[in-house]
């Protein structure tokens, strides 16, 4: 019987296998960079251990490290999660090796699953289908492919390459992106598949030989690779998700599977179905799984982990549909970038459970994040994952969008528009979906708050900021906020919006404290001022019910509209009925700032530089790749912007850089020296 469990890895799979530990009485032990230490996970662990450092490499990914700590702890087990070690069979092995329990699949099997190449030659043989594959890009005559990693997981290193022509750089960069997030460049090719849906299948072994598949799940919907929408019952056709099963379990009993482990395949437009690859661990969707089976999965891998048998010998039937969405930390103003900075608020309404079953419909939140937490550079970008539990698909979705639109997310940029608008389309609602989904669809990119509303999301803004200010001078409680003897002077409030576009907001009130004329303008690109609400015909008529520094109450055309203001230093969210907003106060005396020089390229978010492609005074095209930035997992490349010649590359390779720092200048041809 497990007595301490070790849980080898951060953040929400942490807590999730905590909430299962507690439930069955195991203690518990986490492990934590020094950048994790105030986060949630290492507070909810009985005892936590300290890895000197931050980055993967020398913290989560030290295998010598979280073994000295389960000493060090007296655990009895440990528990991979999923990502860093999960599916690192030297870690399996040397788990064993110390006299622990190892929460997972056999050694043997990650092995065997863990190089995809020979993982499909192996289940090859055992008849699961399989696309046309090349490991010589000079092989390959058969357009679009599929450029893959051969470990690891998690779209890292996948390239779509549609001819001939772009295949080597495609090859050079998916070997480049797997090197640094897995430490094997070895990538392959695959035919790619046009319109083809992701689905996958959960599969459960013991070790008296029982291999069982727990249903499909679609993942279809998915952002460089990397699946943001997951749901479980995927919706296909009998004899499709028969043979998806048959298949599934194949792979399984190929390599005598013990634990939870996840087959997925490609299903292509004609119905046929083919092996993708095999992850050996809890995969990040298990929870709609868990909700329409009413099975713990975790649990589950406890049992099997001690010698237990599975409770059940044949796939149970599913009840109701779950649908789970990706929350991550990522700009949407800057190309959806992974995103940093601090969560000044995260809440979501209804939420009905943690980590854990839905007695009745509603919303489930497993997340690695809390008000107050740091979203940094060196791990990955999600925040957390938003489940909804219904009889139908369309009543989950629906409650879902509504979970997400309403959530307070606070300090820091995140996808959570992108979710709410592909929920709530029509071709999500007839499950016309497939990999290709946000390329077909770049309307769902666009955000939920309407461009009309902007205006009014200012004014409440203005009123709550200059209510939080009468707080703090209770002399001014006598008189009507922004009342003037002379009428001619409004209030001025600016702020900068999410894009950095600059939105003056005027209003006055009356001597009763009403709002008498109120009107919002922008700066456009050519620096003019464009009227966006308080004067023109089209203007809603906008009366002041209430104004308070968290909360304002604006009857716009006779329906009243309640506005949920924080505001944390200079910066303002607002939460409305029709979507939220970021601003930040600009001072009304702005000091004086340094210029950037013409050309000036400045990272989009704190990273490494990974590599520099060019050198200074060569000359360069628009588009020419000059350094390559590493950050959250990714790659982000640096590109020239215009015609001209390198003039400064002030960070060297290897060099770390934050927001804004210069990465490189390019002076433009004509203003090069002749």
């Amino acid at each position: 019987m497990i007595r301490k469990l070790l849980v080898a890895n951060r953040g929400e799979i942490a807590r999730r296998v905590f909430a299962t530990c507690r439930a069955l009485g195991i203690e518990t032990v986490a492990v934590h960079s020094d950048a994790d230490a105030d986060a949630p996970f290492v507070a909810e662990a009985d005892q936590a251990v300290r890895l000197p450092g931050n980055a993967p490499a020398e913290t989560y990914l030290r295998i010598d490290l979280v073994l000295d700590a389960a000493r060090r702890c007296g655990a009895d087990a440990v528990h991979p999660g999923y990502g860093f070690l999960a599916e690192n069979a030297e870690f399996a092995t040397a788990v064993a090796d110390a006299g622990l329990t190892w929460v997972g699949p056999p050694a043997k099997a990650i092995a065997a699953m863990g190089d995809k190449l020979a993982a499909k030659a192996l289940l090859a043989e055992a008849g699961v289908p399989m696309l046309p594959t090349w490991t010589d890009p000079g092989q390959v005559t058969d357009f679009p492919v599929l450029v893959k990693a051969s470990a690891g997981g998690g779209g890292r290193g996948m390239r779509v390459v549609r001819d001939a022509a772009g295949l080597t750089e495609a090859v050079a960069g998916a070997r480049r992106e797997a090197a640094a997030a897995f430490g094997d460049d070895t990538v392959f090719i695959e035919r790619y598949v046009e319109r083809g849906r992701h689905v996958e299948v959960q599969i459960f072994g013991d070790s008296l030989g029982t291999v069982v598949a727990l249903g499909a799940r679609d993942c279809s919907i998915q952002r460089r690779h990397q699946k943001i929408v997951e749901e479980a019952p995927g919706v296909l056709a009998g004899e499709v998700r028969e043979r998806l099963h048959e298949a599934a379990v194949a792979a399984g009993r190929a390599v005598d599977y013990v634990g939870a482990g996840t087959v997925e395949f490609l299903l292509a437009p004609d119905g046929e179905i083919h092996f993708l690859e095999m992850n050996t661990r809890l995969q990040v969707e298990h929870p709609v799984t868990e909700l329409t089976t009413g099975l713990d999965l975790v649990r589950l891998q406890l049992l099997v982990a001690e010698g237990g048998a599975l409770p059940l010998a044949a796939t149970p039937p599913a009840t109701g549909h779950a649908i789970e969405v990706r929350l991550c930390a990522e700009d949407p103003a800057h190309g959806y970038r992974p995103a940093t900075g601090t969560l000044h608020r995260f809440a979501l309404p209804g939420v009905a459970a943690e980590f854990g079953p839905l007695a009745t419909p509603g919303v489930r939140l497993d997340s690695g994040v809390v008000d107050g937490s740091a979203v940094s550079i060196h791990y990955d970008s999600m925040l957390a994952k938003v489940i909804a539990w219904a009889p139908t698909r369309a009543e989950a979705a629906r409650a879902l969008a509504r979970a997400l639109a309403r959530a307070e997310l606070h300090g820091v940029a995140t996808n959570r528009d992108l979710l709410v608008r592909v929920l709530r389309s029509p071709e999500f609602a007839a499950v016309d979906v497939d990999t290709g989904f946000l390329d077909r669809h770049p309307e769902v990119f666009e955000p939920i708050l309407p461009a009309a509303e902007v205006p009014l999301v200012a004014l409440a803004a203005a009123l709550a900021s200059a209510a939080a200010r009468r707080a703090t001078a209770p002399v001014l409680a006598g008189l009507p906020s922004g009342w003037r003897n002379v009428p001619a002077f409004p209030q001025v409030i600016r702020f900068a919006g999410p894009d950095g576009e600059a939105i003056e907001t005027r209003y006055r009130l009356d001597r009763s404290g009403g709002l008498a004329e109120w009107s919002v303008s922008s700066a456009d690109s050519a620096g003019t001022a464009t009227p966006e609400g308080g004067t023109g015909p089209a203007t809603p008529a906008v009366a002041l019910v209430e104004a308070y520094p968290e909360r304002v109450v604006l009857d716009v055309d006779g329906v009243r509209r309640t506005y949920r203001v924080h505001r944390v230093g200079s910066q303002v969210f607002v939460d409305g009925p029709e979507g939220a907003m970021s601003l930040t106060e600009l001072p009304r005396f702005p000091l004086p700032t340094a210029e950037l020089a013409a050309g000036s390229l400045v990272a989009p978010l704190p990273g490494t530089v990974a590599r520099v492609h060019v050198r200074v005074g060569q000359r360069v095209a628009a588009g020419d790749l000059l350094l390559t930035l590493e950050a959250m997992k990714l790659e982000h490349p640096v590109l020239a912007p215009t015609d001209g010649l390198v003039a400064e590359l002030p960070v060297p390779a290897g060099g770390q850089v934050d927001t804004a720092a210069v990465l490189a200048v390019v002076t433009p041809d004509e203003e090069s020296p002749s």
